[in-house]
């Protein structure tokens, strides 16, 4: 009746995969941000870098995530690949620029 990959499932593994190259690709970049700070403002507090570290990779986590959850449903309704990519890829960018944001408020970034 209908052909098989109709059917295909969106698999916990493939946004786990997605998810962690997103995260890696945010934290691979927020380290380079913070690499070049050698004399960090005292009113910072010690652990000035923990907040980055936290919220830019998770950002990059859900940007990855998206990708496949966007990646899954183009396949399902037909859509040209793409399209899809490049949306997704947009989507990652915007949502690692406003986890640097977020991540960097009160410190690096004014």
């Amino acid at each position: 009746m209908y052909p098989t990959n109709a059917f295909r499932q969106l698999s916990r593994q493939s946004v786990m995969i997605r998810a962690l190259t997103g995260a890696g690709i945010a934290l691979a970049v927020i380290s380079l941000f913070l690499s070049g700070v050698k004399h960090p403002h005292p009113e910072w507090g010690a652990y000035w870098m923990a907040k980055p570290l936290i919220i830019v990779p998770l950002a990059g986590a859900t940007g990855g995530a998206f990708s496949a959850f966007l990646d899954f449903f183009a396949h399902l309704n037909g859509w040209n690949k793409l399209p899809a990519r490049l949306i997704s890829g947009l989507v990652f960018l915007f949502g690692l620029w406003l986890g640097i944001v977020l991540g960097l408020n009160g410190t690096l970034w004014h």
